[in-house]
């Protein structure tokens, strides 16, 4: 048995062990829901899942005819979900602590995967679901891309934004907060100034959650859709976009890996990009 939770412990719940798979998802609204650039789900039977807490705060969106995200509705992390009709539970890898048994297998949706996500382990790739799932994805609509211009939304539309010209910087974040909010293997957030950024649309709607011992790290979230969306500091002079929630391409890439002292333990980093154990150097 394995506990997992979201960002402010509020939803908890309880998955057996052992994990029959684990998989990195890029679809579109998998980005979008989790605010970076891949999810990475454990799957088990569906007998094996429990909720422990947080029934009343566990929100659901119906983000396509045969699919339900959930996320608590506290602070926004992205939750389980069961198929009762294919007997299985598969709940985000990031709620568990410690070493999960298993480590991941394969991506999937990688044709639909971000253009500024860089795969660089040598695991298997799938446009789609792996063969013999028996399932198919869900088209999604695309934004026509503006020069010098990055645009983003939550998943469900009701909020969007965009920003002008290139970003401070671009940076995968492992700390515990961030995976725990994201529900995911690292945050990748875009740092933009507060001049280069304006909403388009909803901004009135954000739902925000501020973890009590911290500083400054604080969530914003569609409260519809669980979508994780930019974050305005303006006692900090920026404002935090996760990279998951762009539609467009906003011309640059992730520039380093940060707080890796604190990296899930079933996730490996690959790659050339430089890795600090916390912080940026000042």
């Amino acid at each position: 048995m394995t506990k997992g939770r979201c960002l402010c412990g509020v939803v908890s719940y309880e998955l057996d062990r052992p994990f029959s798979a684990m998989m990195h998802c890029h679809c579109s609204m998998c980005r979008k829901h989790h605010g970076t650039g891949f999810a990475t789900f454990v799957v088990a039977p569906i007998a094996g899942f429990r909720l422990t807490s947080g029934e009343d705060k566990l929100a659901r969106y119906q983000s396509s005819p045969n699919g339900v995200r959930t996320f608590c509705g506290a602070c926004g992390s992205a939750g389980p979900t069961t198929l009762p009709e294919i007997g299985i539970a598969a709940a985000p890898a990031a709620a568990f602590d410690g070493d999960l048994g298993i480590k991941p297998q394969c991506h999937i949706f990688v044709g639909s995967k971000a253009p500024w996500d860089m795969i660089a382990d040598d695991l298997p790739q799938y446009d789609a679901y792996p063969p013999g799932v028996g399932a198919q994805g869900v088209p999604r609509s695309s934004v026509a891309p503006r020069a010098g211009i990055a645009e983003g939304s939550c998943l469900c539309g009701a909020i969007g934004f965009e920003a002008a010209g290139a970003p401070m910087r671009m940076m995968n974040c492992h700390c515990s907060r961030c995976r725990l909010g994201r529900a995911a293997a690292h945050a990748t957030n875009i740092f933009y100034k507060l001049d280069q950024f304006r909403w388009l649309r909803g901004d009135e709607l954000i739902r925000e959650y501020k973890v009590p011992d911290a500083r400054f790290h604080t969530v914003a979230f569609c409260p519809h859709c669980g979508a994780k969306v930019p974050k305005v500091s303006a006692e900090r002079g920026f404002v935090n976009v996760p990279a998951g929630s762009l539609d467009t391409d906003p011309g640059v890439r992730a520039q380093g890996h940060i707080f890796t002292a604190d990296k899930a333990l079933w996730f490996e980093i690959t790659g050339a990009l430089p890795q600090f154990p916390g912080a940026l150097p000042a």
